[in-house]
């Protein structure tokens, strides 16, 4: 079941909540007994080298080169 994090907007308490996707949009209740709270982006990480490839010396993402328009030298 996916956790979303929320804040209280009465008292700035930070708090997560499991509940399941069909219910995500539902109002939250801080611990508090606040009632007006906002339900916070919550970020994932995804991607990225491991450990184990950056030790072995494999390249790294993010050397560009070609593709696009600029990229490819159609740029007059």
């Amino acid at each position: 079941m996916p956790r979303y994090e929320y804040r209280c907007r009465s008292c700035g308490d930070m708090f997560e909540l499991s509940r399941p996707m069909a219910e995500s949009g539902d109002p939250a209740v801080c611990p508090e007994g606040h009632g007006d709270t906002v339900k916070l982006l919550s970020t994932v990480a995804v991607g990225g080298a491991s450990a184990a490839s950056s030790a072995a010396g494999a390249p790294r993402g993010g050397g560009g080169g070609g593709g696009g328009c600029c990229g490819g030298g159609c740029c007059g």
